[in-house]
């Protein structure tokens, strides 16, 4: 312990000695949506938090107030450097710090079980020895700037559906190896200042009241001295969650703390000690961010500045991963040669994952921006060819829109902008003057500039009572009631539905308006306003498309074709159905590559999809969702002006049918995790299935020779030389193969790895720590970890499918 720990405690314990039991009830209790109370009489100032993962929002859902946006944590985990992901963390910091914020709510550090989590794409990977290093890095850089962090969600969350109340049951070994694995290696090694516990049960208890769990596990063996959050709205029960070790029940003020709580102390229900512990961990927290009086901010100087646009850019170039590259195709030769660019995802780009996790970036820059601005006029040509939705979605392309909020009377109370057709204000999300109390009518109101002429339908998503009106004429009124959605998250959005369909000309603005009938609001615990205005361009016919798509694809020197998953496909409250892509994207690549043999297939995705062309065409690569700046690094990296520096954070299967692990739905409330260890590679490699692409692959613009390996107990070194023509750089891996295993574990797992950077020719050794955890496991019955001595195999590779090495190491 530090002097300024020892300091930070002192003023901990004498400001906690000053609070009566209703204030430190209240300090428990989220004030409103993302703050807890202040309390000036110890010199404690207002803690406020924030989402998300790759950008921070602030306390309102707005566009006024611009964020920088990353590129997915699943493309942060692909480049396979912790050091980036500090750099990343280092960035956030500086953007909370810019808008207040204290906290952020991130990492997501729960497993790619099964490709069909619907948040996959807010996780890192498959494995939890990369997760964890990569959820290290990124903790680590947000504390370097003075912010907290919440790892989320402990433990368990790694599906959506029923995700409010579903019970994981993961017996004790895959528990410790794999789903608990990465926030104990982020408590040992970034010391997080926060947890987060999730929605869900773990063996029939639900996570925020997991006394074993939270106390034991978390607090009592790993040490772990921060504070523990609710999920939102995930706390239950004021006596189970405050024994549970819950500090926090976030969001107010209506909790199961607060007043709940003084008054279970009051009646013998919880001791007063308890809430003292929670209170404590509190106000270290404020402690370490600065905000309680006499107590030395753990961080007093912030980092030297980040320039969060050319970071976002150099990210997204370092997560795609280039899966497939036949004879060279990519980098293009861009001198005088021509490039079709397909795709409708080409020009209205997915830069991220959505729910939670969104932020409204200044600006966007697409790949057919990117590749605009990269290549001399005349070499780019764009089609459409087919579009990955066909439903109705939150009015953007070509609308100017403001939220204008007033009360009955229709007196204006405050306005705001909107980045899209979308408002979603939780809290005190409201516009400046507006408040739930006083407003009637919202109204969603601006002009739309169409791209194409012909037949646009116009719809709404939410509940209650709308408004429709075009061009000054009403189209709709009308009311929606609750549909059956099970996720209250969904619930709160609904469906899409089409309400009108008006014929409009390409070029001509036109006036929209959708106002939104504000109910009464009063008895509601969490007030929150959610709707949207939908749009949806003239329907033209698909092979049409896709034939303009394949004559200009047969006129040009490359064709670069974009598909992608819309939000009705991945995001959060909901999980996948199958890895297929939406719309007809299939059959528009299929038809693309045959017309054209230099086909490049650009695939935004947060998580894997079915590829069924990937043999018949020249190029795939990976994007993830790449943030703001995706299409400016895209550019970068076809051209080579940039290397593709990403390997897969988790295993692509060659067909849904092919995936190890597929069960998302509980069974009578139940999700049973009857895989046990056996997830993503571990999985393949236990039943012999080849996947499309394996864990840890993805290739550079450059080849490497693995020339030497020597191996000890705690060491891997690893000789590479650069046998290509260009600079590059190689994530080594190592992998760890038991001989006559005594016990039962996988075949092999991923003991540890280094990214080196060599240029043509040159030689490099990279040296690789093998961890004491990696040759041990959880012994049930000791309830401890038991190491495994014999025979290893210890290899050297370019992924998990690419062994170029091997070594024997013998424990005895």
């Amino acid at each position: 312990m530090t002097d300024a720990d020892q300091v930070r405690n002192s003023v901990v314990e004498e400001a906690l000695g000053k609070l009566d039991l209703d204030t430190k009830a209240r300090l428990l209790a989220g004030q409103d949506m993302w703050s807890l109370p202040a309390v000036p009489e110890i010199g404690l100032q207002s803690l406020v938090m924030s989402d998300g993962p790759i950008g921070v929002r602030g306390v309102r859902w707005t566009a006024d107030d611009p964020s920088i946006a990353l590129p997915s944590p699943t493309a942060l985990a692909a480049a396979w450097d912790p050091a980036l992901a500090r750099r990343a963390g280092r960035l956030l910091a500086q953007e909370a710090r810019r808008k207040g914020v204290h906290v952020l709510l991130a990492p997501t550090v729960n497993l790619h079980r099964s490709p069909l989590g619907g948040r996959h794409f807010e996780c890192y990977s498959e494995d939890p020895y990369l997760t964890g290093v990569v959820g290290a890095g990124y903790v680590n850089g947000v504390q370097d700037g003075g912010v907290g962090t919440t790892v989320k969600h402990f433990v368990g969350n790694d599906a959506e559906t029923e995700r409010f109340t579903a019970d994981s049951v993961i017996a004790p070994r895959p528990l410790r190896e794999l789903y608990l694995a990465p926030f104990e290696a982020i408590v040992a090694n970034a010391h997080p200042w926060g947890i987060m516990t999730a929605y869900n049960q773990v063996n029939g208890t639900t996570m925020t009241e997991h006394r074993y769990l939270v106390n034991e596990v978390l607090r009592g063996e790993w040490g772990f001295d921060g504070y523990n959050v609710s999920d939102w709205m995930a706390a239950r029960s004021t006596t189970g969650d405050i024994e549970g070790g819950l500090d926090v029940a976030m969001p107010g003020p209506q909790t199961v703390y607060g007043p709940a709580l003084a008054e279970a102390v009051r009646a013998g229900e919880v001791p007063e000690s308890a809430v003292d512990e929670a209170v404590r961990n509190v106000l270290r927290l404020a402690a370490r961010v600065g905000i309680l009086e006499g107590a030395p901010a753990v961080v007093t100087e912030a980092p030297a500045p980040v320039d969060g646009q050319a970071l976002a850019r150099e990210l997204a170039a370092r997560g795609f991963v280039l899966v497939r590259n036949e004879d060279g195709a990519l980098p293009l030769d861009a001198a005088g040669r021509t490039v079709a660019l397909i795709g409708a995802a080409a020009r209205d780009a997915r830069v991220l994952g959505g729910g939670s996790a969104t932020v409204f970036p200044e600006r966007i820059v697409s790949p057919l921006d990117g590749l605009t601005a990269a290549l001399p006029d005349g070499a780019l040509t764009y089609s459409v060819g087919a579009d990955p939705s066909d439903e109705l979605a939150p009015a953007d392309k070509g609308f100017e829109l403001r939220a204008v909020c007033r009360d009955a009377s229709g007196a204006l109370l405050g306005e705001g902008s909107l980045p899209t057709g979308q408002v979603q204000w939780i809290g005190n999300d409201l516009p400046a003057g507006a408040t739930y109390e006083t407003m009637a009518s919202i109204e969603v109101t601006g002009t739309f500039l169409p791209r194409e002429s012909g037949e646009h339908a116009f719809g709404t998503r939410g509940l209650g009572a709308f408004t429709l009106a075009v061009g000054g004429r009403t189209l709709w009124e009308g009311v929606q009631e609750m549909g059956n959605e099970a996720d209250p998250f969904e619930a709160f959005f609904g469906a899409p539905s089409e309400r009108a369909r008006i014929d409009l000309t390409e070029g001509e603005p036109v006036e929209v308006s959708l106002t939104f009938h504000v109910p009464d609001m009063t008895a509601l615990p969490l007030k929150a306003i959610m709707f949207s205005l939908l749009h949806l361009g003239p329907r033209r016919d698909a092979e049409e498309l896709i034939a303009e798509a394949v004559a200009a694809a047969r006129a040009a020197d490359t064709a670069v074709v974009v598909v992608a998953t819309t939000d009705r496909v991945e995001s959060e409250g909901f999980d996948r159905k199958d890895l297929d892509l939406p719309g007809r994207q299939d059959d528009l690549v299929r038809a693309v590559a045959a017309a054209n043999p230099n086909t490049v297939v650009v695939v935004n995705a947060g998580s894997p999809v079915e590829l069924p062309w990937r043999e018949d065409v020249a190029a795939v690569l990976l994007t993830w969702f790449p943030g703001q700046e995706g299409g400016a690094a895209l550019a970068d990296v076809l051209l080579g002006h940039a290397e593709p520096g990403g390997r897969l954070p988790t295993t692509w299967p060659a067909r849904f049918a092919d995936a190890p692990v597929t069960e998302v739905v509980p069974t009578e409330g139940r999700l049973e995790y009857r895989e046990g260890l056996f997830i993503g590679y571990r999985a393949y490699e236990a039943r012999s299935i080849t996947p499309a692409f394996p864990f840890g692959h993805g290739l550079g613009y450059t080849d490497w020779a693995y020339e030497s390996l020597e191996v000890t107990a705690t060491t891997a070194r690893v000789r590479v030389t650069n046998t290509g023509t260009r600079p590059g750089r190689e994530v080594v891996q190592v992998y760890l193969a038991p001989v006559a295993d005594p016990v039962e574990r996988p075949a092999s797992w991923l003991a540890g790895f280094a990214g080196v950077e060599a240029g043509p020719g040159e030689s490099v050794e990279a040296e690789i720590a093998l961890p004491a955890r990696a040759f041990e496991i959880w012994d049930e019955e000791a309830r401890g970890w038991q190491r495994i001595g014999g025979t290893y195999e210890v290899r050297a590779s370019h992924s998990h499918g690419d062994t170029r090495l091997t070594a024997t190491l013998d424990l005895g």
